[in-house]
């Protein structure tokens, strides 16, 4: 460890503070001993002797303070963790690796950076397709929009070697395009080149770049397998799906039926534009639960993956939200698993394809096959929010506190607000017995994106203060509008002892087929009714196995 690094460390461990403390306290306490135990006739060599014992327990209290802390509601192991975390780890410099920027749209009018972060995001899918490359997902490489961060710190931070930048500039139907490759380990310019077409060469330009960039990176192009603009038969169509693209990235309700409009508005001008229907699957899932209940939403999901699939088996995104519907409408896992392991053939190096397998196998006791595919979704994304707090809550789940504790802070970094649902790092925090950092961390979201959170709730009722877990839990319910997840409000009632209620909301969850209900078996916080047959018998209902899924969460 660096010397700056372990001084810091002996900081955060407080170990600087016991350290003071003991010796005041010791100094003191030796002091009263030389002056009582005389008057008492003590012997000088039991004065002496506790003297010594003073001294000796001086190294022991300071690596006990190394490893754990004391707080208002006990001893608590201090976690392992570094002041600033690595983004991920660091891989082998024999792989090739690129992360692609939004490119900077310099088009004249308002509505600005549709447009270049959609020919970005066409790049780079078409090279997470290239067999020895690596690529840094859409939502890490574009979290670095508008920051103030150079090439370097930016590689350094989505661990890759090459970074491609750019700007775009549309006027009428003309489009100029000026892209740069840098190898941000020597500073070098690679390739650079600017291009103006007409806007119905805009495919042919986007194959052109890749193929720089291949060629570029010394790598091998299979010039026989058509790169996924070629799929593409309406410019008009094509403009008007990277505007959808664009707001399906967003978070709100307002966003996600905006990119809805024009996904459906770019099916109008080319009914065979499966992506667009891919589209409106994507923004359907994101709104389910959040804002639409289930069965409203997912039989839409369904229908437009479906559709998808039927003009373009490849859509490996439309394999996942299919096997999203088949878990959550049918609970058929067999299924789900199905689509999933067709989407990571597809696009091995897709953040979805990726991640909603790991949840699927963590969701069903896959304990290994989970964790591995959790590793490749960091090393794939790992500047995603999304993608960090979901993993905490996962890693949190197998009791895997460190790496948990690591994506958390990693989210934590990332957004503060949260835009993706609740801070799952103070669900971590409160695992461990850190009250007081759970509650600050729930406050603050709720300050900052106005939604009071589910965890908060649990966390009063864990510090046995249940008027507070109720009122908090009825606030939550309240800014949830017309639907709440059963199993969102039974993770409450089960801390609370109110285990009929919760077994009354994960029936209820059951019939509204909540996405999340598949995590309770593996939650901890349901682990005081998995004697009960009534829990049991739901997550059989739902396709899990109770002995297999429980097991998984005490594997060491």
């Amino acid at each position: 460890m660096d010397p700056k690094d372990f001084f810091a460390e002996l900081k955060r461990r407080k170990v600087y503070s016991v350290a003071i403390g003991y010796i005041v306290a010791g100094w003191a306490l030796a002091q009263g001993i030389a002056q009582v135990f005389p008057v008492f006739d003590i012997p000088n060599w039991v004065v002496r002797l506790v003297v010594l014992l003073i001294v000796l327990g001086f190294p022991v209290a300071l690596v006990l303070s190394w490893f754990f802390d004391l707080t208002r509601y006990g001893i608590v192991r201090t976690p392992d963790m570094k002041d600033k975390i690595d983004i991920v780890p660091t891989v082998g410099s024999n792989e090739r690796s690129i992360a692609v920027l939004p490119f900077t749209d310099l088009s004249p009018g308002e509505e600005r950076d549709y447009f270049g972060e959609g020919i970005a995001e066409e790049i780079q899918t078409a090279l997470a397709k290239i067999e020895g490359l690596r690529v840094a997902a859409r939502r890490s490489s574009f979290w670095f929009k508008d920051k103030k961060a150079d090439l370097k710190e930016i590689a350094d931070k989505l661990n890759v070697e090459h970074v491609l930048e750019g700007s775009v500039r549309r006027e009428g139907n003309r489009v100029r395009i000026s892209a740069e490759l840098t190898n941000c380990y020597n500073g070098f310019t690679l390739w650079s080149e600017t291009f103006e077409r007409e806007m119905q060469g805009i495919f042919a330009l986007q194959d052109e770049i890749t193929r720089a960039i291949v060629d570029a990176l010394k790598l091998k192009l299979d010039i026989s397998a058509p790169l996924a603009s070629r799929l593409v038969r309406s410019t008009d169509a094509y403009d008007v799906y990277l505007h959808g693209l664009f707001y399906s990235d967003k978070a709100s309700e307002e966003d996600l039926r905006k990119s809805l409009e024009y996904f459906e508005r770019a099916l109008e001008k080319d009914s065979q534009f499966s992506r667009a229907w891919t589209g409106i699957a994507k923004a359907w899932l994101w709104l389910a639960d959040a804002y639409v209940p289930p069965l409203e939403a997912y039989p839409k999901v369904r229908d437009a993956a479906v559709r998808a699939l039927h003009l373009n088996d490849d859509e490996a995104e439309a394999h996942v939200y299919l096997a999203e519907t088949k878990r959550i409408l049918d609970w058929d896992l067999d299924g789900a698993e199905a689509e999933f392991n067709r989407a990571v053939e597809i696009e091995p190096n897709s953040t979805p394809s990726n991640y909603f397998i790991a949840a699927l196998y963590a969701a069903r006791g896959d304990r290994d096959k989970a964790l591995a595919f959790l590793q490749r979704t960091a090393k794939i994304d790992p500047a995603s929010l999304w993608v960090n707090n979901s993993a905490c809550e996962l890693y949190r789940y197998f009791g895997l506190y460190d790496q948990a504790i690591a994506a958390g802070e990693r989210a934590l970094q990332l957004d503060p607000a949260f835009v993706y649902g609740e801070p799952l790092l103070a669900a971590l925090y409160r695992e461990m017995g850190r009250f007081d950092e759970a509650i600050a961390l729930y406050q603050k979201a709720e300050r900052l994106n106005g939604r009071p959170a589910f965890g908060l709730a649990i966390t009063y009722a864990r510090m046995n203060r249940p008027d507070e877990a109720r009122e908090v839990l009825a606030k939550a319910i309240a800014s949830r509008g017309s639907y709440t997840p059963g199993d969102a409000i039974a993770h409450v009632h089960v801390v609370l002892h109110a285990h009929d209620d919760a077994i009354r909301e994960l029936e209820r969850a059951c019939e509204e087929r909540s996405s999340s209900l598949h995590f309770v078996g593996i939650a901890p916080e349901f682990a005081p009714l998995r004697s009960d047959r009534r829990f049991t018998s739901i997550l059989k209902k739902i396709g899990l196995e109770p002995e297999k899924v429980f097991i998984a969460t005490t594997a060491s």
